[in-house]
């Protein structure tokens, strides 16, 4: 019986932190629908007096990005701002052959009277961090916009997010990542699915009522002045954007998020790639946790309610840890229900904590309705997409859970960049990309035997109990043996 008691309690507490998540987000939720009736009146540098203006640099870190780079530099090369306030820093610490052709490129560009440099780094020490951080040393701009080199920013960008640097409290401007491949595959569609839930509800919802939010790594501006007190870029942790953020809002700068300018970018299209990605972000996110969680609480400027939103904030990626022992255990527990007549009550309590996932679909509506629209037709679109994204998000669930593992318990791994592609033109052209993972982790392994596990989770429905079965659970295998197997089956048979 003290097994069973085990199992109960670490599955309860599993469940209540679920439960508290989910109540951030409806709180998230209401933030963000009344952020929606606002009218922006914030204040604005006037472009129309040159002397108003300020000095950009842009900046883009960029490693043996081979098939992305022209299409960079060119959409790069087209923003509007007048030339003589503006840079472009070419942070390349890349070691393959991409490093000629871009130098080529940049060569080009420079004829066209563009002040653009190609920086190079002898190591990649801080990896994204560190070319950063060197780049800044010599940026002669006030404002640094960064962007990835998947990411690719219409020509009025700066025009869009620069002015709203006159309020000198502000420290960054982010946009709203879009997505040029969103309907590639069911792949793209989950990755637009779970960012746009990121971009819209949290984004607006913390930004709106003062809460931390965070620079995405890309299509951001920063103020130079704000980077430096806050103590600058640091690589200690895989993801450095979330980092200097906490540091800088706990050092009372605020961020300015813009939903409505949108900046296009190419998701992952291959699963291999979607998994490094994953993974350095959900580690990263339990690292920042560890480094950053003493400061929230201990910082008298930040408000009770503020520090709650930054620790479930902080702790995001570990919500994967609780589906996962979630998950597992739930067979367990099915026969523990149908054993033990005296824990009957304590199902019954148990059983309300459906509601989070009634929350979540709440919540996930509004943002998918803010993109496609609604009416019943879109309603049950939106069915199908909600229980897609979660049977697969819950198919991640190991993968995700090893990586906020190793970053609470502190082990470091080298930063791995996610693969670009360029596939908007080619629909099969990641298919020869030689920076894709040829040979799939032992963790394929263990996922697919779970998807086995979760067969005998709904087997398991018929047979406990002496009723003719119990399935209360059978919904919730069913969408883990999907998950499961989309991400065991793609890891293996994905050729590359």
């Amino acid at each position: 019986m003290v097994l069973e008691y085990i199992i109960i309690i670490i599955y309860s507490i599993s469940l209540l932190l679920i439960f508290m998540y989910a109540l951030a987000q409806l709180n998230l939720l209401f933030n963000y629908l009344k952020a929606n009736k606002k009218v922006d009146d914030s204040e604005k540098y006037d472009f129309s007096n040159s002397k108003e203006i300020p000095f950009v640099t842009i900046q883009l870190p960029v490693y043996n990005e081979l098939y992305v780079m022209e299409r960079l530099l060119k959409n790069i090369a087209t923003l509007e701002y007048p030339r003589e306030k503006l840079e472009i820093q070419v942070l390349d610490d890349s070691t393959d052959e991409s490093v000629e052709i871009t130098a080529k490129l940049i060569a080009n560009i420079q004829k066209t009277g563009l002040d653009i440099q190609h920086i190079r780094r002898t190591n990649r020490q801080g990896f994204k961090a560190g070319a950063l951080k060197e780049g800044l040393e010599i940026a002669k701009g006030e404002f640094i916009a960064i962007f990835d080199a998947d990411f690719l920013p219409k020509s009025d960008w700066l025009y869009k997010t620069v002015p709203y640097f006159k309020n000198p409290e502000i420290g960054v401007v982010q946009t709203r990542w879009g997505h040029i491949n969103r309907n590639y595959s069911t792949l793209t569609k989950i990755q637009a699915f779970a960012l746009d839930a990121h971009f819209t509800l949290e984004q607006v919802g913390r930004n709106s009522k003062g809460h931390f939010i965070n620079f995405n790594g890309t299509a951001g501006v920063w103020r130079k002045e704000c980077i430096y007190d806050a103590g600058n870029w640091e690589g200690d942790t895989l993801t450095e954007d979330l980092d200097l953020s906490y540091r800088a809002q706990l050092n009372n700068w605020k961020f300015k998020y813009l939903v409505d300018v949108e900046t296009p970018a190419e998701l992952p299209v291959v699963i291999s790639a979607a998994r490094s990605q994953q993974f350095r972000w959900n580690k990263g996110g339990a690292e920042n946790f560890q480094k950053m969680t003493r400061r929230v609480l201990k910082n008298k400027n930040v408000s009770f309610k503020t520090k709650i939103h930054s620790l479930l904030h902080l702790l995001n990626s570990s919500m994967f840890t609780c589906i996962f022992l979630v998950a597992i255990l739930s067979i367990p527990m099915l026969y523990i229900k149908n054993e033990y007549e005296h824990l009957k009550i304590y199902f019954y309590v148990m059983s309300f904590f459906v509601v989070s996932s009634l929350i979540f679909f709440i919540c996930y509506w509004y943002m998918f309705k803010n993109i496609y629209g609604g009416g019943f037709i879109k309603f049950i679109k939106y069915i199908g997409s909600f229980f897609t994204f979660f049977s697969i998000a819950m198919g991640f669930s190991l993968h995700n859970t090893i990586a906020v593992l190793e970053g609470h318990f502190g082990k470091k791994s080298e930063f791995v960049r996610t693969p670009k592609f360029n596939i908007s033109t080619l629909k099969d052209g990641w298919k020869n990309n030689k920076y894709i993972k040829k040979k799939p982790s032992i963790h394929v392994v263990l996922e697919g035997l779970l998807a086995l596990y979760f067969v005998f989770g709904m087997y398991s429905a018929f047979i406990v109990g002496n009723q003719g079965g119990d399935f209360g659970l059978f919904p919730f295998h069913f969408m883990l043996f999907i998950g499961f197997s989309y991400v065991f089956f793609k890891s293996i048979f994905s050729k590359a």
